[in-house]
């Protein structure tokens, strides 16, 4: 099948990519490249069944030509990170609801199958064990920055469900709950990412706020796995699927494990909220998805626990050893990060 992928530059899009690429699809990638990478489009280039355009999904004139071409759409065009989200109001709100639109429209023409990207931040302020797709979403202030990020998801996820009851748009939308793996960028707040970089070169290991804030953390191949099965699968359609781990940590907790695997001499500090991001910021004491509804659909389970994957991860940012342009590191040779 031929598939479109945008934002398919970005962390989830490359190794959905290969992943597709290794099941025999015929790839096409749009993304602007921020905050996707370069690296990673090079990465695929010489792959035949790949083509890409350095572009925008608001790009009137090439978007229907893409859509068109392809039997099947993940749309992951979207703001990434805290920070970014904070600090860059009307780029979220472009990104997250303008593009998305017009990508629900463009693939309600020809009823192509579509896959929306979510996230964990729609169920806000929710307090509860674990959410599941059907719970309230309760979100705090306007006045604070952060909660434009979940709002425009929401707005987003409401005519993704009309186009798939009014037209019939073969439509999935997933919630996503912290995604790591391999080749993830830190530069908008990736915590896992940030922990591990900072404890190879010995820096101060910051956690913001007191730590005691629990997430669950999600190996990428699952995820990637989920969202295949999800899209190829018609019962899935019009529905919105938690994709998650069902396992948390603290994030001072986090920090200790992460110290102690790459045996850093690295001291844990931590750092308001206010300092980190933005006055009356606040986390969510809690993140755990119910996994239930699409366990039962398409037998998702994850494969990968929180200590297997620091250590691939780990592993691999040893490799990225630089003896002659890294930094020094408190723990095995110099290290270089980008």
């Amino acid at each position: 099948m031929k598939t479109l992928i945008t934002g398919g530059a970005g962390f989830i899009g490359l190794h959905l990519a290969e992943t597709l690429l290794e099941q025999g699809h015929e790839i096409q990638i749009i993304d602007d490249l921020s905050p996707g990478s370069i690296e990673n489009i090079v990465n695929l280039k010489d792959h035949p069944p790949v083509s890409y355009a350095l572009n925008t999904v608001m790009n009137r004139s090439l978007m229907p030509e893409l859509v068109d071409r392809a039997d099947m759409v993940f749309q992951l065009a979207a703001a990434v990170g805290v920070r970014l989200i904070v600090e860059q109001h009307v780029r979220t709100i472009e990104t997250n609801i303008t593009s998305t639109e017009f990508v629900l429209k463009l693939c309600a023409r020809k009823k192509k199958p579509v896959l929306i990207s979510s996230t964990l931040e729609v169920y806000g302020k929710l307090d509860r064990p674990k959410f599941n797709e059907e719970e309230d979403l309760v979100l705090g202030p306007a006045s604070r920055a952060r909660w434009c990020y979940a709002a425009s998801k929401i707005i987003y996820e409401f005519p993704a469900k009309t186009y798939f009851k009014e037209e019939r748009l073969p439509m999935i939308i997933v919630r996503l709950f912290n995604i790591i793996g391999l080749r993830q960028k830190g530069q908008y707040g990736m915590v896992v990412r940030r922990f591990i970089k900072q404890a190879l070169l010995g820096a101060p290991i910051t956690v913001y706020g007191d730590g005691s804030q629990r997430q669950s953390f999600t190996w990428e191949g699952d995820v990637v796995n989920a969202m295949i099965s999800l899209i190829q699968h018609p019962k899935a359609y019009g529905e919105v699927f938690n994709i998650g781990h069902t396992k948390d940590i603290s994030i001072y907790e986090l920090a200790v494990m992460i110290k102690d695997m790459t045996q850093s001499s690295s001291e844990i500090v931590f750092v308001p909220y206010e300092e980190a991001y933005e006055t009356g910021f606040k986390d969510m004491p809690r993140r755990l998805t119910d996994i239930l509804k699409i366990q039962k659909l398409v037998g998702y389970r994850p494969t990968s626990d929180l200590p297997e994957i620091l250590e691939r991860i780990i592993a691999y940012y040893r490799e990225k050893w630089d003896p002659w342009g890294g930094v020094k590191c408190s723990c095995k040779g110099n290290f270089a990060f980008s």
